[in-house]
This record gives C-alpha cells, sequence and structure tokens, in this order.
C-alpha cells in the first residue's frame, strides 16, 4: 500500500508539503521526487523571507527545510513558522552534519534532522514519518539530540511547569505511560508495538498530553517529561 493509499484509508488526504532550499534544480527535484510519490507539494521557496510568507498562506502538514537560506536563516524560518502554526512540522535537509546546526535546529523547533546524503526513499520516508509526528534524524544524530534534550531539562524551568512539581499533573495512567515512552526516545511506531496498541491511538495521546500541559511540540513535550524524571522509571 502506497503512504497516499493508506492516508486516504485512514481519512485523510495525501500528506502537504512544502520544500525550502535556496538551490533551484535540487528544490525542484526534491519536490518534483515528493510529488511523484504520491505527497502533494503546495509550495516551494527559494529563500528565508519567502519561505515564511508562503507557510502561512499554504499552511503545509511538513516543511522540508535547509538551513543556508539567503535573507533569513533557515533556524530563524523554523522558528517563525512553528509559532504562526504549531501543528506544522519541520524536517530539516541539510548538507551540514555539524553538531551545533543539528542542536540549533532543533532548538529552533524542528522535529526531524536528515542529510543531503540521503537517498530518494529514505527522504520519502522521513517526510512520512515527520508527518505522523515521529522525530526522524540521520543515524547518529538521535543520540546527540536526546542528549541536548537532558541538558534542556537542566536549566530553569518554563511556564510548562506546575507549581506543586507533580509528574504528568491531569494525565491518565496510559498518558503518562506514552510521555514516559517519548522521553525515553521511542518513536510512535515503537511505543505502539510496546503498549500493543494503534499507531494514531499513539498520535491521539500525545495529543491530548500536548493540550493538557499546554505544550506546542514533541521537543516541548520531551523536555517536560525529562524534567520530571520520566524517562528514567
Amino acid at each position: 500500500m502506497t503512504d497516499t493509499a493508506a492516508e486516504r484509508e485512514a481519512g485523510r488526504g495525501p500528506v502537504r508539503v512544502m520544500v525550502v532550499d535556496d538551490h533551484p534544480m535540487w528544490r525542484d527535484a526534491v519536490a518534483r521526487d515528493l510529488s511523484e510519490s504520491g505527497f502533494e507539494v503546495v509550495a516551494t521557496a527559494g529563500d528565508g523571507d519567502q519561505a515564511v510568507r508562503r507557510a502561512k498562506a499554504t499552511a503545509p502538514d511538513v516543511l522540508v527545510l535547509d538551513l543556508n537560506l539567503p535573507g533569513k536563516p533557515g533556524v530563524r524560518v523554523c522558528k517563525e513558522v512553528v509559532a504562526a502554526n504549531p501543528a506544522l512540522r519541520v524536517l530539516v535537509l541539510s548538507a551540514s552534519g555539524e553538531h551545533a546546526d543539528v542542536l540549533e535546529a532543533v532548538k529552533s523547533g524542528a522535529t526531524g534532522y536528515l542529510l543531503k546524503s540521503a537517498s530518494t526513499e529514505e527522504l520519502q520516508e522521513a517526510v512520512r514519518r515527520t508527518a505522523a509526528g515521529d522525530p526522524v534524524f540521520t543515524p547518529g544524530l538521535a543520540g546527540l539530540v536526546l542528549g541536548e534534550y537532558r541538558r534542556l531539562a537542566s536549566e530553569p524551568a518554563g511556564p510548562a511547569q506546575d507549581d506543586d512539581g507533580s509528574k504528568a499533573p491531569r494525565l491518565t495512567e496510559r498518558e503518562t505511560e506514552v510521555l514516559r515512552l517519548v522521553a525515553k526516545g521511542l518513536s510512535y511506531k515503537q511505543i505502539a508495538e510496546r503498549l500493543v496498541i494503534s499507531h494514531r491511538t499513539v498520535q491521539n495521546h500525545v495529543q491530548n498530553t500536548l493540550g493538557k500541559l499546554q505544550l506546542h511540540n514533541r521537543v516541548e513535550l520531551v523536555r517536560y517529561a525529562i524534567e520530571r524524571g520520566l524517562d528514567e522509571e
């Protein structure tokens, strides 16, 4: 079953994607490959300012974003589009594997980071998983990001924390269980297999938890869980 067929079976249309890169040939090739594999490419952009405007106008599900952009850097684009639409997922597609670039992208709200050396099939899978809410990283970078989550958790608490310091307040037992596995770095698919529930049920639990805790994305959710030691229980 193709990605698009699976999505239609689940009651939704194809994943809406926007591609941002300052190299026209690369941008067009990525957009074409994604379109031919069943994704709906709703827009492309070649610079940072254009990317922000078009992302707000077209509301894609996934923004495939290069970091090295003229006018406005990719990390700034990421911050602005996620702030405007917290439901938007950002998958960075970059030539740089520098740890500083990866961490800066994650802190800016990106939920995935893939190197441009990835194959077309790897990119398609990354976009599909990003749309589903899974964190997607080029092998070797996932551990780095989890370490950054832990470092962030040691910083002063943000507004998402509760005054009484309780763990996962207002959450059901199942939501807390899912949150604990998210904090351990498991993908939604792995969580579904571990708890013997569907992938969609895991997504629903995560979305409910985000709403209850007034958080915006998985990065904030993992930080919240680690601050409460849920990753070590």
